[in-house]
């Protein structure tokens, strides 16, 4: 157990697991894992190899696949036993001239040296592989008007002679995240398996040479034949919105035809039953600015029909990570559930629910196993990163079987509890509550109080970006609570605050605090509070309506609703829920933090990158400009090349050291320090 971690040197460079695949056999796991480069500037991936057995079984230590200066990612299996994995790394057979791209690469089921075995011009996305057939189908950008390869690679060096790096777009979306969208746009191509150690894949049969900006942000699977793809198509409705819907495409012929659409309700994360015959999804509805608010249900749609059936519809669960068992008879699923992120399982037979999990951990990247006993996940919970585990399918609320992992196995800086409270309409609001390790009614802990991001999400999971150890780790204890809009407490919990996000969530939020404060072992005479996002919205919004708190911070925070549903990168999700400025203004001025600057008492210190589009820099920019104008002790953290997170570790250890330092000033008294490197 490595006990000093949370002292950020040694935090930047701890091994972190993000993601799992299990292999055909089913013996052994294969995730990406990151840690810091070398030169301590960037984060770096390199796969590694897990026993599917627990050392208690004889399993063996995990042991690493790759190792390149450039990374790998998105790893899978073909029906070899052999992984197939995304790379930019140099190819050691290309001609000097060609510039290493992301590509596919093959490691053999033996050991031995990786080949690469696709590349295209611009790089290869995701992929996924046909469980019997091992065909793989890949996406990768191209040019509206490239036929092939060579255009394509023409039509980019055109471009780049010329100095043009101009967009012309007639459609949203224009950005997505951190990146500007086109004028390439992404394609699904197939391809036929290597035919023996030395071949790459097959020809590259571009199945979509139409899709425009239809496969933007789409995942797709394969029929264990390889003779069908699925995916998620987006279609324009009028006024930048878009619907999606399922389409299933002929690997053979390029032929598509929709599978399932819907006038109310987005379908996406297809994954095709074993036995080829049914899709399992995601269904969505973005709600209604006068009606119900936003809701993700389970389907399962026939391949051959296009009939769907919704699962467990009466949970109100929302699924994610989505798998089918090996016999095509149930799926499994994990869900916010109650501040946790249990496992699931459903019987297509019976439609009976069974939560496979009862601990508090969050769980994630399921791999059931061949022979149906168990399913392997990562695991995480806060007070555990992310790590393999194996689940048995069949127990109800089960503990987990831990396997060896290549992560870091940390020892935390405090303990874990929960609090609840009752909000003013009756609802019952919980929260977790890091304590620091010396925290008692003889030594009562300072309070921060964190806001979670999205809105839409739960509080329930282990985060390397918002990691509240390293707080408690200096004394604080970290309050995390799930107010209104938060998932895993049944719809009734949107519909609190669906359109009115600040008046609600703020009385949540205070009510929490004060069950808090209540705490012998919480000081209420220091007190703080912190949030990223939509954490970041209330972080604002408690700015303008209370100075209870002796400092907060606002990170990549939205601050005039009205800017940033303009700006942000696609405005019709948040017009679904608020209306537009102008057909529903009265919903803006009740929520929009921006009205109240010359309310805020409390020093702040804004923080927001550039490259965020989610958020863009315009809001933290207004932001700052008000709290200058209205003489607000304030500062002003600007990171001009990271996005909605702060991602590489310098600017990470940035983020904290400056968030340590204005809370020791403001908070306790201490003299202003300038971060090392400001």
């Amino acid at each position: 157990m490595v006990r000093s971690w949370y002292e950020l040197p040694e935090y930047v460079q701890l091994r972190r697991v993000n993601g799992l695949r299990l292999s055909p056999d089913g013996t052994r796991l294969v995730a990406p894992v990151s840690s810091s480069a070398p030169d301590g500037r960037s984060f770096r991936n390199a796969l590694w190899e897990i026993d599917a057995a627990p050392e208690s079984e004889g399993g063996r230590a995990p042991r690493r696949l790759t190792r390149s200066a450039e990374g790998e990612s998105s790893a899978g299996f073909l029906p070899d036993g052999s992984v197939l994995f995304g790379a930019g790394r140099p190819d050691p057979d290309a001609e000097p001239e060609d510039k290493p791209e992301p590509a596919l690469w093959v490691l053999p089921a033996d050991g031995g040296e990786a080949r690469r075995v696709a590349t295209r011009p611009g790089g290869i996305s995701a992929f996924t592989v046909a469980r019997d057939a091992g065909t793989v189908a890949f996406t990768a950008n191209a040019h509206p008007d490239s036929a092939d390869a060579e255009a394509e690679r023409e039509v980019r060096k055109e471009r780049r002679e010329a100095g043009v790096t101009a967009i012309l777009h007639e459609s949203l979306p224009i950005r997505s995240w951190d990146h500007d969208l086109g004028p390439q746009y992404p394609r699904f191509f197939a391809a036929a398996p290597p035919e023996d150690e030395d071949s790459g894949l097959g020809e590259h049969r571009d199945l979509t040479p139409d899709a425009g900006k239809h496969l933007i942000g789409a995942s797709g699977d394969l029929t264990p034949d390889g003779s069908v793809l699925v995916t998620s198509w987006r279609v324009p409705t009028g006024g930048g919105s878009v619907r999606t819907q399922l389409v299933r495409v002929d690997t053979s012929t390029g032929e598509h035809s929709t599978l399932i659409s819907s006038e109310t309700h987005d379908y996406a994360s297809p994954v095709v039953s074993p036995d080829g015959r049914q899709v399992l999804c995601m269904r969505a509805f973005d709600g209604d600015a006068d009606g119900e608010p936003r809701l993700v249900s389970l389907c399962v749609v026939d391949l051959g029909t296009g009939r769907e059936r919704v699962l467990a519809a009466e949970s109100e669960l929302w699924p994610r990570d989505l798998a089918w068992a090996p016999d095509s008879a149930a799926v499994f699923f994990v869900a916010d559930q109650n501040g946790r992120r249990p496992l699931f399982r459903v019987d297509l037979g019976s439609g009976d629910l069974t939560r496979l999990t009862g601990d508090h951990g969050a769980y994630s990247a399921l791999n059931p196993s061949p022979d149906g006993r168990h399913v392997f996940a990562l695991r995480d919970a806060w007070d555990a990163p992310p790590a393999p585990v194996r689940v048995d399918a069949a127990s109800e609320d089960a503990e987990p079987v831990h396997l060896r992992t290549p992560g870091s196995e940390l020892s935390m800086p405090g303990t874990l509890t929960e609090v609840e409270t009752t909000a003013d309409d009756g609802t019952t609001l919980r929260s977790w509550l890091v304590l620091p390790e010396e925290a008692s009614s003889d030594s009562p802990a300072p309070l921060l109080l964190w806001v979670h991001g999205g809105p839409y999400m739960s509080f329930n999971g282990w985060t390397w970006r918002w990691n509240p150890w390293l707080m408690a780790a200096r004394g604080w204890a970290v309050l995390l609570p799930d107010p209104a809009l938060s998932t895993g407490y049944g719809q009734q919990m949107l519909r609190r605050a669906w359109g009115q996000w600040g008046p609600r969530v703020h009385d949540d939020v205070m009510a929490v605090t004060d069950a808090a404060e209540a705490r012998e072992d919480i000081d209420p005479r220091h007190t703080a509070m912190m949030g990223g996002s939509f954490g970041g919205y209330m972080a604002n919004w408690i700015a303008g309506h209370t100075d209870r708190f002796s400092a907060i911070v606002s990170h990549a925070s939205l601050w005039h609703l009205d800017a940033f549903v303009g700006t942000t990168d696609h405005p019709p999700v948040w017009e679904r829920e608020f209306g537009t400025p102008s057909t529903r203004p009265e919903r803006y001025e009740l929520n929009s933090p921006h009205l109240s600057a010359d309310r805020i008492r409390t020093p702040m210190l804004v923080i927001h990158g550039d490259k965020d589009y989610r958020v863009p820099i315009g809001e933290g920019l207004r932001l700052w400009r008000d709290l200058v104008l209205h003489e607000v002790e304030a500062k002003f953290l600007y990171f001009p090349d990271e996005n909605h997170w702060i991602l590489s570790p310098g600017n990470a250890r940035v983020w904290y050291e400056t968030i340590f330092a204005f809370f020791d000033h403001h908070v306790f008294g201490k003299e202003w320090t300038r971060p090392e490197h400001l």
